[in-house]
């Protein structure tokens, strides 16, 4: 056996035996929420479809239509890649956003690393959430600027590290936030964030994955959780936002001035040397950010938010303080987390259960995901589901 092959089953075997192995689910369809997971039906509480666009019939008809455009972008943005389709979908989505424009990406992930590496270098400092996205945090690693870093939502420990990344230089500081945090559901002190920058002379980026589409203002309803903190362009210059969550599709953006997209366009490496998004996304992404405005999508996802934390709490289910689609329940054990995973899906219920490393050590959890598409029937159904695996769980504890 090689020593490729030997490093690669040692690591594998480890990965199992920490019960942190992690498999493919194979769907036959985007679920809506019902899918059919490995030829079985069950009803999906484990996916980003926030506003049940992935599988709205005229975002599907968008991208059917976008399809005649061509298979493929073919190219480059930069090269031949860019279509009038793409210029539509940034332009709305800056109109979505209240920025002066955008520009696209192919995922989120490359949207935040090439915008970090893009903005600062050696001499700068990003400093960062302990909880942030792997992408905010693979993005600061690598470029090349000190790295500094704040307990969760911590606004003392932040104003510390940006009082340290100033007095050190008096070069750029990027401060990088999840707007939403994709593990808990809670949302960042956006407001208080912008108010340090101000006072230290940072730029606050903030990453939009789970907040737009779902959050913004009276102005800005889908902007994101930006908006709902009542800042703007000014305050929060750089908005990285998905298309592949609340808007169904996929790739991603950054929204802000004419001259940071400006900048971008010439610097953002994951931008300028990779192929165009395909031009039908980019016409089933602009359909739902048209049914993003025109429907009332995002009141509904908000009626049945409140009704799973209202029916959870009367069932003295252990759910953590979101008040986002994201409703984690923090169970600690990774072995108790799959134990109940698996009693949820033999329930007919698909529920997401997250380990170590996309959480820390200790904090396994199921992570539940809520839609404007979910009725409150399968909202019901799921409760009732999780109370008898907890209960079950239990019973083989106190039985060993």
């Amino acid at each position: 056996m090689s020593s490729l092959q030997n490093f690669l089953n040692t690591r594998l075997a480890e990965r199992r035996a920490q019960q942190l192995y992690r498999q493919h689910k194979i769907l036959n369809a985007a679920p809506g929420p019902v899918a059919v997971v490995d030829g079985r039906e069950l009803i999906a509480f484990s996916s980003n479809d926030y506003l049940g666009l992935a599988s709205h019939p005229e975002v599907i008809e968008a991208q059917q239509r976008g399809a005649l455009l061509g298979a493929g972008a073919t190219a480059s943005h930069l090269v031949n890649g860019h279509f009038d389709i793409h210029q539509q979908l940034q332009n709305k989505i800056a109109e979505v956003t209240g920025r002066e424009a955008a520009l696209l990406f192919g995922s989120g992930y490359m949207a935040n690393v090439g915008a970090i590496n893009a903005l600062v270098g050696r001499g700068d400092f990003v400093v960062q959430d302990k909880l942030n996205h792997a992408s905010l945090i693979d993005g600061g690693r690598i470029s090349g600027a000190q790295y500094l870093r704040f307990a969760h939502n911590d606004l003392e420990g932040l104003e510390i590290q940006l009082k340290r990344a100033r007095e050190k230089s008096d070069g750029k500081i990027l401060l990088a936030v999840d707007g939403v945090y994709s593990m808990d559901g809670d949302t960042a002190h956006l407001a208080e964030m912008a108010a340090l920058c101000e006072r230290f002379d940072a730029w606050l980026m903030v990453d939009e994955a789970h907040g737009f589409g779902v959050m913004g203002s009276d102005e800005f309803p889908c902007a994101g959780s930006a908006a709902a903190a009542g800042l703007d362009q000014q305050s929060a210059p750089i908005v990285m936002g998905t298309l592949g969550k609340a808007a169904g599709n996929g790739g991603a953006f950054i929204a802000g001035s004419q001259a940071l997209i400006d900048y971008l366009t010439q610097f953002a490496r994951t931008y300028i040397y990779t192929t165009g998004m395909p031009p039908a996304v980019a016409a089933g992404c602009l359909r739902a950010l048209e049914l993003m405005q025109q429907e009332p999508l995002r009141e509904t996802l908000q009626q049945r938010i409140a009704y799973f934390r209202e029916r959870a709490a009367a069932l003295a289910l252990p759910l953590e303080n979101s008040t986002s689609a994201i409703q984690p329940m923090v169970l600690g054990c990774e072995k108790t987390v799959l134990a109940i995973a698996e009693q949820l899906q033999q329930a007919g219920f698909l529920v997401g259960a997250i380990r170590p490393p996309t959480v820390p050590a200790g904090t396994a959890r199921l992570r539940i995901t809520l839609s404007a598409a979910h009725s409150q029937a399968q909202i019901d159904g799921l409760l009732y589901a999780l109370v008898e695996a907890l209960a079950l769980i239990k019973d083989r504890e106190v039985v060993v």
